[in-house]
């Protein structure tokens, strides 16, 4: 039997990283969470797993895989970390400038990693679907439908404007619509359309585990792997 993965969660305490450690003590993913680290660590955490704040992050103990869902001014000292334990790296911290981003590429010739706005596997499809059908049809309406809870303040979506770059790269010119709703999870719409006819690829997601059940999906393969940047649907296998 192989040994678990062993996961460094960085923004334990934000939404994300509290239902990546839920799934890690309810459910079977091949995981073992060593610490979570926040910048005020939780004193209802969840059992058995040690709580690092922020400012002691190098004293983690030794881990396989960093799941980073924390903030741009967090980023740079999981990403040095990983750099120096030889560590792998899943990040979904939204918002890194140009500089991060460079330094997030530059890291991918010493260890593996994968930085992505959605880890819903399937959006990972959809996204690959989006980027088939605009090579396939030249010249048709590209339009992109989002829409989420009415706290979201972003628009149009993160998800959604990474759709639009995969219609981008394939010739299509993608057009956003945004719709701020109620408790809407997530849903996207990316429509094609010409004279007489339209093809509609959808996802709608109906609970947030999906996100973090997609991160502890692709950190399993991502502990294997050599140095590389990846793709969510590169690892879905």
């Amino acid at each position: 039997m192989n040994a678990p993965v062993r996961l460094l969660i960085h923004g334990g305490s934000g939404r994300m990283g509290q239902a990546l450690l839920r799934l890690c003590r309810d459910e079977q993913h091949g995981c073992q969470v060593v610490a979570a680290v926040s910048r005020q660590p939780q004193a209802s955490a969840t059992a058995g797993v040690p709580q690092l704040a922020a400012s002691a992050l190098s004293q983690a103990p030794d881990f396989d895989v960093a799941i980073d869902f924390s903030l741009p001014e967090g980023f740079d000292a999981v990403l040095a970390l990983c750099l120096a334990r030889n560590a792998a790296l899943v990040s979904g911290t939204t918002g890194l400038s140009p500089v991060q981003q460079a330094a997030l590429a530059a890291a991918s010739d010493q260890i593996p990693l994968i930085w992505a706005s959605n880890f819903s596997l399937g959006v990972a499809v959809l996204h690959d679907l989006v980027e088939r059908a605009a090579a396939l049809l030249p010249g048709w309406d590209c339009d992109i439908v989002e829409a989420h809870h009415t706290r979201k303040q972003d628009a149009p979506s993160g998800t959604a404007l990474t759709l639009g770059a995969a219609a981008q790269a394939a010739g299509a010119t993608p057009h956003y619509a945004s719709l701020r709703a109620g408790d809407i999870v997530g849903e996207h719409l990316v429509q094609f359309t010409t004279s007489g006819e339209r093809i509609e690829l959808v996802h709608r997601a109906g609970n947030r585990d999906i996100f973090a059940r997609g991160a502890l999906h692709v950190a399993q393969r991502l502990a294997t792997r050599p140095p590389g940047r990846y793709r969510v649907s590169e690892l879905l296998a």
